[in-house]
């Protein structure tokens, strides 16, 4: 019995170090695999962003309009200010949807009214400018002053 217990033992202990070798080994290959991959990957990177770095965008086609048509206000309701005499300006982009898109304070009378303002502003609708027949964007500008 000790025999058969002494060659178990044996068994198991030689069948867990062969295992742990051929662990070691693939995680030796996976790791060098690795290292290969990322330097591979390096080399296809810094030569894309070096190619585009440079790249020119040519601008062939200028659009010019025969036909132009402003945009024409639908609704456009007045802010209800604070103070009495406040002169804020802000211009904004009518977009071919007839919706206002990005509205910009440019002079301002204070962080409430200018609040009060862009809300106002964006809620504004139009029909859109027209450009030979096709809604296109257009920009607006306007002042609120108390006079």
């Amino acid at each position: 019995m000790p025999l058969r217990t002494l060659s178990i033992v044996v068994l198991l202990a030689s069948a867990s170090l062969i295992s742990l070798a051929s662990v070691h080994g693939s995680s030796l290959r996976v790791s060098n695999a690795g290292v290969a991959v990322a330097f591979r990957e390096r080399q296809i990177w810094a030569s894309a962003v070096h190619d585009s770095e440079f790249a020119a965008i040519p601008h062939t086609a200028r659009v010019s309009c025969a036909a132009v048509q402003p945009p024409q206000a639908l609704a456009t309701p007045n802010p209800l200010l604070d103070q009495p005499d406040p002169k804020i300006t802000v211009s904004f982009i009518i977009g071919a949807d007839g919706r206002v898109h990005s509205p910009l304070i440019l002079e301002s009378a204070g962080a409430s009214e200018d609040r009060t303002v862009l809300a106002a502003v964006r809620s504004w609708r139009y029909r859109p400018a027209m450009c030979n027949g096709v809604p296109t964007e257009a920009e607006g500008k306007i002042e609120f002053s108390g006079r």
